[in-house]
């Protein structure tokens, strides 16, 4: 309906379908986690998930395919990962000590405190020389909206880029889950060799929220920008670990919420 005027016509929404990632070590496997994400880029969500749950590096992935083990329906094997890992156990984490459904929404996934993260990461480096303009900052926002192609259909879907400082996009992700979009970005640098993404900056679209700095610490990003509001954990965790984030990007002007060297002012 519009200005009173009823009309049918056709409308594209964007796909959401569960996602079981598995992991295995020689005939030992098991089921780690399952989140509701849009299907696509499949492999780098399980490998960004699992690298930001602090369970597998680049050199600890041996192969990732969907899974055709028999307890598995033909028509759920596309919603179904194993992710091998290389060595003849699997690993002893506390993170496998339970499974845990996330949703596209929440982002409820695995590490749940500050305290956890400081066992496994160590701050940025605070004399690193990356230096980003505010004029940079300002076009991010519209270079990622404009790549966001299935957004463009739906209107439905979250974004991460990877930016360089002089603001060029590397590359981007998108899914129902902002959490997820940042996983598959992850995951893609993880797969092609990329990480640490130190010298690099993230750009989401929506809010940065506790789940999405922990993504980025653990993968070395230094800047995040998002287009609207952080959640008090998520600066809690910049401020602790030396993050640069940056919230309300928009219209061409930002809040700065910590490690504000890192962006050049008058």
């Amino acid at each position: 309906m519009s200005a009173g005027v009823v009309r049918d016509h056709r409308d594209d929404l964007a796909t959401e379908e569960p996602l079981e990632i598995r992991i295995q070590t020689g005939e030992a496997r098991r089921t780690l986690a399952i989140t509701m994400r849009t299907p696509g880029h499949d492999f780098e969500l399980a490998a960004g998930f699992l690298h930001g749950e602090g369970v597998v590096t680049s050199q600890g992935i041996s192969s990732i395919a969907y899974c055709t083990d028999d307890d598995v329906p033909a028509e759920a094997r596309y919603n179904t990962v194993t992710v091998r890992l290389r060595g003849d156990r699997l690993p002893d984490l506390p993170a496998l000590n339970r499974n845990f459904m996330t949703s596209s929404a929440c982002g409820v996934c695995g590490t749940a405190s500050l305290d956890a993260l400081r066992d496994r990461c160590s701050p940025l480096p605070p004399g690193d020389d990356l230096r980003v303009s505010p004029e940079t900052l300002y076009g991010l926002p519209h270079r990622l909206r404009e790549r966001q192609g299935v957004f463009g259909r739906t209107g439905g879907l979250h974004a991460a880029g990877l930016f360089t400082p002089e603001g060029e996009l590397l590359a981007i992700r998108e899914d129902v889950g902002r959490h997820n979009a940042v996983d598959k970005l992850v995951g893609w640098a993880l797969m092609s060799g990329r990480l640490p993404l130190g010298g690099h900056i993230l750009m989401v679209s929506g809010r940065s929220s506790y789940e999405i700095m922990q993504k980025a610490l653990t993968a070395g990003l230094p800047i995040v920008c998002a287009v609207s509001a952080p959640s008090s954990l998520a600066v809690d965790l910049a401020r602790e670990f030396g993050m640069t984030l940056v919230g309300f990007l928009r219209e061409k002007r930002f809040n700065l919420y910590s490690s504000p060297e890192r962006i050049t002012t008058p």
